[in-house]
């Protein structure tokens, strides 16, 4: 470097004096400022570049530790500014160690030969033996993962984007290892072609093998205790910790794995959390999350998810091997002890409780209940959407991103209504009405895919999913009113134009990107044809569509409200706009005294069992109150009840704004 030169004789003295050696001292060069009082005990080889010495760690527990090297090995290394490398068992080959970083307790920190620092890391996610594997890399968003795992029937779209990845695999390769300034390295083993961003804190680790830990100043990474990592990358603000195993799997922005964890050719992306049990080929979109010892992951895709205690799926039929796969849609919960044998597909916002080999395909019934009984699936459309436990969920996700990092890989849409749930919703309605029409409306029960319907459940499900539909729809209708006075209906229409955005037809949710599919075929064939040759330009349209959703909702909630409602784009007036908001009203307040209702079951007799302990009824009523308060007290019972009030003002509100319009 420009600004090192080469020791002086007195320095090499002074070296020499405080234990250490050197094969070649005119190999190494210093920045000027060097004070070689604070070089003891250590060896180095190859070219060694080494910067000044200034500075005073603090210590937990007030132990202050001067920067500089003792009992260091250091081979072919460039040693920023105040640096503490201390105790190093092996040695240091090929790094460069930025500024501010404290190294210590250490057995072998190395880089031998070209490695792409866990790029290109093949993980055979969803299918064990392979075909849908994924070539992971640091720029890897939900998205691309989704498209290149998934679109196998589009081999020329595979093909471009494996080479966009083999571009950025070779671009970011090299023989020499990074460890970014402001890290902390201490009492770690083994850790071999790693490259480390800066602000990282690695303690305890024992084995970190061919990976990018990609952590920032705005979102470190921590990786903890008898962690041991091989073929990885870690995207920042994630914590790795407390003994857990990854083996070939990309961990996402925010991410949390811990207490004993296993993971094996899996994604995880924005938000997880894996604790305590295993996952096997697993593709765990955004907010997948499961805490339990006896929980197994395999060969499935989630997102929004939260697997109960006991969860397991089997990819195996102990005939062609583990070929088998499936899918459960965002939003699914699945109770303790469930169980469902792939392939099966399960709808947005569903409940699976009990054990499921009907290889069922519920998509088109979201919000459902699937629920064991006589060996048998049965199924309960809709009835998910009055559970105070749905609303919840929607309620705390975006509460819950951790992601400090500006730099989001992962574009999340949040909204548990949109037009990708309520299309749906409408194919929902059609295969109940349809099941109603074969077999008549006096049915007692109907089949589906294998499962059940009962007459009562078939009949709340079309309540219900009608409900819904208003809802979502008078949301749009309001939303694009706002704010805005009108005098005559020809001002509401062109406000309701939607002015040439797209949207129409079938949306898709790109594990959390919700957008038209016509968007999404749209950049692929740029990626075939060779338009789009990079994943920044990929990662850019993912970006553009998610920040376009609103608008590109309402091209398709326009088009649905001319449909279901029967009016004319030409012809609507503020007299239909007021029709539909007060269906809204109705639905919205509806929907939310279901909601309040459900609520309340939590706070019945029946679950104050197990309080007051040695008391009456009203020692267990008051204990009851004091640990979990009052039902007329509790937040989300005052919001669900403010939530009323909200939705009927703002109805009024455009009611009162447009009424007079003749």
């Amino acid at each position: 470097m420009q600004d090192h030169r080469n020791l002086t004789q007195s320095e090499i003295d002074q070296l020499e004096k405080n234990g250490c050696s050197c094969t070649d001292w005119g190999l190494v060069t210093v920045k000027e400022g060097f004070d070689p009082r604070y070089v003891r005990e250590s060896h180095f080889s190859g070219k060694v570049e080494i910067g000044i010495f200034e500075k005073i760690f603090s210590l937990p527990g007030g132990l202050q530790k001067h920067a500089g090297i003792n009992r260091g090995v250091i081979h072919n290394c460039t040693i920023g500014d105040n640096v503490m490398i201390e105790n190093v068992q092996n040695y240091i080959a090929n790094y460069t160690i930025g500024d501010n970083c404290f190294i210590q307790n250490i057995d072998v920190i190395l880089v031998d030969g070209m490695t792409t620092f866990g790029n290109g890391v093949q993980v055979n996610v969803l299918n064990e033996t392979g075909g849908r594997e994924v070539h992971i890399n640091d720029k890897l968003s939900a998205h691309f993962a989704y498209i290149y795992s998934l679109y196998r029937h589009r081999p020329k779209l595979v093909e471009r984007m494996k080479a966009i990845i083999d571009y950025y695999c070779d671009k970011h390769s090299s023989d020499r290892g990074i460890i970014e300034h402001d890290c902390k390295i201490v009492n770690v083993g083994y850790i071999k072609n790693v490259r480390i961003g800066s602000f990282c804190k690695i303690t305890g680790a024992m084995k970190l093998k061919n990976g990018s830990i990609n952590s920032n100043e705005y979102d470190p990474v921590y990786i903890g205790r008898n962690v041991i990592a091989e073929d990885f990358i870690i995207c920042s603000g994630s914590t790795i910790d407390g003994g857990s195993i990854i083996s070939r799997c990309f961990i996402g922005q925010a991410c949390h794995i811990d207490h004993g964890y296993s993971a094996s050719d899996s994604l995880f992306f924005s938000n997880c959390q894996g604790e305590n049990g295993e996952a096997c080929a697993l593709f765990a979109g955004p907010y997948t999350v499961t805490h339990h010892k006896s929980t197994l992951l395999i060969a499935g895709m989630f997102s929004f998810m939260n697997a109960g205690s006991g969860s397991n799926q089997s990819n195996h039929m102990y005939k062609l091997g583990p070929i088998h796969q499936g899918i459960i849609e965002r939003g699914a919960k699945t109770t303790s002890n469930s169980y469902v044998l792939w392939p099966a597909k399960v709808g947005p916002f569903s409940l699976i409780l009990g054990r499921h080999s009907q290889h069922a395909d519920t998509s088109n019934l979201p919000f459902s209940y699937l629920v064991e009984k006589d060996n048998g699936t049965y199924i309960a459309p809709g009835v998910n959407l009055r559970s105070v436990g749905t609303i919840r969920d929607a309620k705390k996700w975006p509460e819950r991103d951790r992601r400090k990092d500006p730099d989001r890989l992962d574009c999340i849409n949040f909204n548990l209504l949109s037009p990708y749930t309520i299309q749906k919703v409408f194919a929902g309605v059609g295969i109940l009405k349809n099941l109603q029409a074969v077999a008549g409306e006096t049915s007692e029960f109907y089949t589906f895919q294998s499962c059940v319907i009962t007459n009562s459940s078939l009949l709340r499900g079309l309540k219900l999913y009608e409900i819904i539909i208003h809802k979502f729809l008078g949301n749009s209708l309001i939303k694009r009113l706002e704010k805005t006075r009108f005098k005559s209906n020809e001002e509401i229409r062109q406000r309701l134009d939607p002015q040439g955005a797209p949207g129409l037809g079938e949306w898709v949710d790109v594990s959390g990107l919700i957008a038209p599919k016509s968007e999404i075929d749209d950049l692929l064939c740029k990626i075939e044809s060779g338009e789009i040759t990079k994943l920044k330009e990929i990662n850019h349209v993912f970006q553009k569509l998610h920040q376009d959703y609103y608008e590109n909702e309402w091209t398709w909630a326009w088009d649905k409200i001319q449909s279901f409602y029967s009016i004319k784009a030409d012809e609507i007036t503020a007299a239909d706009v007021i029709s539909i908001v007060e269906k809204w009203k109705a639905a919205v307040i509806g929907l939310d005294e279901m909601i309040y209702s459900d609520a309340k079951k939590e706070f019945s007799l029946s679950f104050k069992t197990g309080f007051g302990a040695d008391g009456n009824i009203q020692d267990r009523a008051m204990d009851f109150e004091y640990v979990r308060g009052a039902f007329d007290k509790n937040p989300f019972v005052i919001a669900t009840l403010k939530h009323i009030e909200e939705k009927r003002a703002l109805g009024d509100e455009l009611i009162e704004r447009i009424k007079n319009i003749q």
